[in-house]
């Protein structure tokens, strides 16, 4: 077995020693079966977080631990960005009281709402090439989120998703049956846009290019994966499965009119993709829209 041997090396290098000459790029050494072969660290690309929050004070401590905890074995260098709606409940105070841990800084919109654009907002102060965005509940998995970079570091991937949906992904048992009957139907919907097996999942990782390069992006409602992915022209998708969780802490945002909101976003996304099937997808959704409104008040009543 070939020895690591001590000797005067160029910064970087390291010395090989063995019983046969060593065929390899780098400085070879002649007078003895003995090179010197540069060492090449492997480099991480930075990745710039983005979580959107209203009202998710007692998730963001949590959070932020999780989210470093899972990207410390790998040295990865991250910056964490909260887009908040001024939720008033504290989430200033306890992002402050995480600065001096950990890289972590948060956006404050007094005007703007809504959980899409602020994952643009987001974009937007990001300051590295890799952009990865989850929910502060603590439904997605941070530990997942080095699998995620890595998946989309493969050069045959240009969206990475966490799915419930594919592979080995799973939902907590305690999630309601409506809920899961409701995801399930929405990704139907969305799967001629795009072949993701969980297009409704808010935990996902894309190049800044293609968020810079992508048309004109216009979404409604908190569905931004879709949007990002059929705006920004992608076409190798991968997925992660994960485990998604009961929410942690908090109230869940969905409601009926989020529900209604998202069947106008697929409109729109339909009428980007696929202009000739206009007005059939608009009668479509129109009637999708009146069959949602009439279970969910159905349900609630």
């Amino acid at each position: 077995m070939d020895t690591l041997a001590n000797a005067a090396l160029p910064p970087g290098a390291y010395l090989l020693t063995g019983p046969q000459p060593v065929k390899l790029p780098g400085t070879v050494v002649r007078r003895s079966p003995t090179a010197i072969i540069p060492f090449m660290p492997s480099f991480l690309s930075a990745v710039s977080i983005i979580v959107p929050t209203f009202r998710e004070a007692p998730n963001l401590e949590p959070l932020i631990r999780r989210v470093f905890a899972a990207l410390a074995p790998s040295k990865r260098e991250a910056e964490l960005i909260l887009v908040d709606d001024d939720s008033r409940d504290g989430t200033e105070a306890i992002v402050e009281s995480q600065r001096e841990q950990y890289p972590v800084r948060l956006i404050t919109r007094r005007q703007e709402r809504g959980l899409s654009s602020a994952v643009l907002a987001g974009f937007r102060e990001a300051k590295h090439d890799l952009l990865l965005v989850l929910d502060a509940d603590l439904q997605h998995p941070p530990e997942m989120i080095p699998a995620l970079l890595e998946r989309l570091e493969e050069g045959d991937c240009d969206f990475a998703i966490g799915t419930r949906y594919g592979g080995q992904g799973a939902i907590d048992e305690h999630w309601p049956l409506l809920r899961r009957l409701v995801s399930r139907v929405a990704a139907l919907l969305a799967r001629p846009l795009a072949p993701l097996s969980d297009p409704m999942s808010g935990f996902f990782a894309l190049h800044r290019k293609t968020w810079e390069q992508a048309d004109k992006l216009d979404p409604i409602g908190y569905k931004i994966a879709l949007e990002l992915y059929v705006k920004g022209h992608c076409e190798r998708p991968g997925d992660i499965p994960i485990r998604f969780e009961s929410r942690a802490a908090g109230e869940s945002k969905l409601s009926a009119a989020e529900q209604v909101r998202y069947l106008r976003h697929l409109f729109r996304l339909y009428r980007f993709r696929f202009p000739v099937l206009t007005i059939i997808v608009l009668i479509v959704t129109l009637i999708i829209e009146v069959a949602v409104l009439l279970v969910t008040f159905g349900v609630l009543s």
